[in-house]
């Protein structure tokens, strides 16, 4: 793997020089922190991550490489990827691909050797910012104007980039006879969502954001629920007007259905 040099600017004025790998090239994105020890293939692979670059604040990553089981969506959703530093060796059985391979493979850009923890006090502090990483031959001051005129996340709609385009019912982790009758609206639902309904005796059934309240509730369903997703929630006006429609219906007696939601679906709900 032959590291070259990348550039992570953020709008704020703040450069940040490293070394990138995976895929070549130049994404915008929200600039963000995540916090956990492990659990990077899950992060890239959360739909909710989508339009994001993702600081990881461990500063060791990539050491046990990324394995088919694991995955929460079916390709990663980040813009963006950054650690202190990426692991060349993978000692894991279960590894399919080395980090750099399944990034270089999504056509993801990664970087490392930067100083991630000024990197996450600032966003602390400053707040989620538009970024730019790119591996360009370009100056830091045009970086940040990169980073300064990409477009953001707010008002921005992403539930339909990453969603499901038509309804199923998941039986990926059936293994005894359901007693409830779940209704999943899917925003970017993780896989493992699913599969946790799924072992506590649930029929689950995932439709499409932009299915109708008459619809799920066509299902006679126990629950519905709100999963999660990216981008901005009051951009996501069809599943808010959705909800709204629901929460008549349960209130005007209409139906038995709990209603609840997680991440993105948990603010819709408060919209």
């Amino acid at each position: 793997m032959v590291l070259k040099k990348g550039i992570l600017a953020l709008e704020s004025g703040k450069v940040f020089v490293g070394r990138s790998f995976g895929a070549e090239g130049e994404r915008d994105g929200e600039i963000v922190f995540n916090t956990s020890l492990t659990g990077y293939q899950e992060i890239l692979t959360d739909p909710s991550y989508c339009g994001q670059i993702v600081c990881m604040t461990n500063p060791h990553i990539g050491n046990y490489g990324v394995n088919a089981e694991d995955m929460e969506s079916a390709v990663p959703a980040v813009s963006g990827f950054i650690t202190r530093e990426a692991s060349s060796i993978v000692s894991n059985w279960r590894a399919n691909n080395s980090l750099h391979e399944f990034l270089a493979k999504h056509n993801i850009i990664a970087l490392e050797g930067i100083d991630t923890r000024a990197l996450t006090k600032h966003i602390r502090d400053a707040g989620a910012m538009r970024a730019i990483l790119t591996t360009a031959n370009i100056s830091p001051k045009k970086a940040v104007e990169k980073a300064k005129a990409s477009p953001g996340l707010v008002g921005r709609d992403l539930v339909k980039e990453v969603g499901c385009k038509e309804k199923y019912v998941f039986t990926g982790s059936k293994k005894q006879t359901a007693s409830y009758k779940v209704a999943v609206l899917d925003c970017g639902c993780k896989a493992n969502i699913l599969n946790e309904l799924s072992l506590r005796g649930c029929e689950v059934h995932v439709f499409p954001a932009t299915v109708s309240a008459d619809e799920i509730l066509g299902l006679n369903p126990d629950g519905i629920m709100l999963s999660n997703g990216p981008g901005d929630p009051a951009a996501v006006t069809y599943v808010i007007n959705t909800v709204k429609k629901i929460i008549a219906e349960i209130e005007g007696g209409r139906t038995n259905a709990s209603l609840f939601g997680i991440c993105l679906g948990h603010q819709m709900l408060g919209l």
